[in-house]
C-alpha cells in the first residue's frame, strides 16, 4: 500500500510514469530498487498499476486510483473520529484539546491555525452579597453564571450599618440579578446610585466589580499551529512579511484582535472571511483570514481561525470550519 500510494502521489505531481528508483528515493521504506520492482510487479499483476510503454515506469490504473481514494477517505473519517474523541475530553484537559484542534486544522488545511480558549460572553449575574467587615471595609461577593465567584474588598469612609446593608443587598439584587453586562446601562446605574443616597459611591464601585466579574477576559489563551505553513507560499515568504507574520503569531496581541473582532460579530456563529486589507490585523494585509465562533453553551464562546495566502482554498477551509462547528454543536446538544 505504501508503494502504491507513493506511485500515485508521484504521478499526480509529475504526470510521468514512475520507476522503482524514484520510489526508493521517494519513500522511507529503506528497500532496495530490486525489492520495490518485485512489489511493483505484484501490484501490476493485481491490476493496481499499468506500464504504458515497454521499459517505462508505471502509472496508476482506475482500480489503483479507487483503492487510493477509498483508503484516503477512511483516513479522513478516522481523523474526524479522532477529533470527535478529542472534543469529548474532560474539561480539565481543555488546553490539551485546543492545542490538538489547532494542529488538526493546520495539518488538514496546510495553512496556519489559531483557536482561543472559551470565555463567558453574555454571562449573567446570579447574586451579590455585601457584608460589613469593619467600619471602613465592605466585602462584596459576586457570583456569575458558571458559579464564578469574585470577592472584592471595598474601602469606604463609613461602612453602612446592618439594616442599611440589608437594604443595599435587596436594591442591588433586585435590579442586577439575571442581567448581562450589556443590560447594565448608564440609566440603570444612575437609578441605583440615586436610590443608594449617601452610599452612591460604594454602589458605583460594586457595579464596576460586577462588570469585571462578568467580563472575566483575563484568562484568554490563544493556541496556534502551522505558522511555517504560510511561509511556504512565495508571496508571504519575503523576509519583511515573514518576520511580521511570525511576530504576530508569537506575541499573540494581533491574534487577540482577531478574536475580539470575531466575538463582537452579532451574526452569531457564522463564518467570517477577511481578505487582504479587510483583516483587523495590519500585519496580515497580504493574507486571508477565515474565522468562526464556536460555542459550548451557557455563554461560553471562543474563536477558531485559519490564516493563509489570499489564493487559499476557501471552499476547503470553510468546509473544515463548518464541520468543526457542527461537531461541537452536536456534542454540546447531546450532553444537554
Amino acid at each position: 500500500m505504501k508503494i502504491l500510494h507513493a506511485i500515485i502521489r508521484n504521478y499526480l505531481e509529475t504526470g510521468e510514469p514512475v520507476g522503482s528508483r524514484t520510489i526508493s528515493k521517494y519513500t522511507d521504506l529503506n528497500l532496495s530498487s530490486a525489492t520495490i520492482r518485485n512489489e511493483m510487479a505484484d501490484l501490476e499483476e493485481l491490476g493496481y498499476i499499468i506500464q504504458p510503454h515497454t521499459s517505462a515506469g508505471r502509472i496508476p490504473s482506475d482500480k489503483g486510483y479507487r483503492l487510493y481514494v477509498d483508503s484516503m477517505l477512511e483516513e479522513k473519517d478516522r481523523e474526524v473520529e479522532d477529533l470527535r474523541e478529542l472534543l469529548v475530553e474532560k474539561e480539565d484537559k481543555m488546553d490539551h484539546l485546543l492545542k490538538q484542534v489547532a494542529r488538526f486544522l493546520a495539518a488538514n488545511t496546510n495553512y496556519a491555525a489559531m483557536i482561543s480558549s472559551p470565555l463567558y460572553h453574555g454571562n449573567k449575574l446570579k447574586f451579590i452579597q455585601l457584608s460589613r467587615v469593619d467600619e471602613h471595609q465592605v466585602l462584596a461577593v459576586i457570583v456569575v453564571e458558571g458559579n464564578v465567584i469574585k470577592n472584592t474588598m471595598l474601602h469606604v469612609e463609613q461602612a453602612p450599618d446592618h439594616e442599611t446593608m440589608l437594604k443595599l443587598n435587596i436594591l442591588l439584587n433586585t435590579h442586577l440579578n439575571g442581567k448581562t453586562l450589556n443590560e447594565i446601562n448608564l440609566g440603570m446605574i444612575a437609578n441605583l446610585k440615586q436610590q443608594a443616597g449617601i452610599h452612591s459611591a460604594m454602589v458605583g464601585e460594586i457595579v464596576d466589580a460586577v462588570a469585571e466579574a462578568i467580563q472575566a477576559d483575563e484568562d484568554l489563551e490563544i493556541y496556534t499551529s502551522g505558522t511555517n505553513n504560510i511561509l511556504k507560499y512565495p508571496e508571504l515568504a519575503d523576509k519583511e512579511k515573514a518576520g511580521e507574520l511570525i511576530t504576530a503569531f508569537e506575541e499573540k496581541k494581533a491574534l487577540n484582535q482577531i478574536v475580539q473582532e470575531t466575538l463582537a460579530d452579532e451574526s452569531g456563529t457564522g463564518i467570517q472571511v477577511y481578505i487582504g486589507d479587510e483583516s483587523p490585523v495590519q500585519t496580515m494585509r497580504d493574507c486571508s483570514v477565515v474565522t468562526a465562533t464556536y460555542e459550548l453553551g451557557e455563554g461560553m464562546k471562543g474563536t477558531v481561525g485559519i490564516i493563509g495566502p489570499k489564493r487559499m482554498d476557501y471552499d476547503k477551509v470553510v468546509g473544515i470550519l463548518k464541520n468543526l462547528m457542527n461537531q461541537l454543536d452536536a456534542l454540546y446538544n447531546k450532553k444537554t
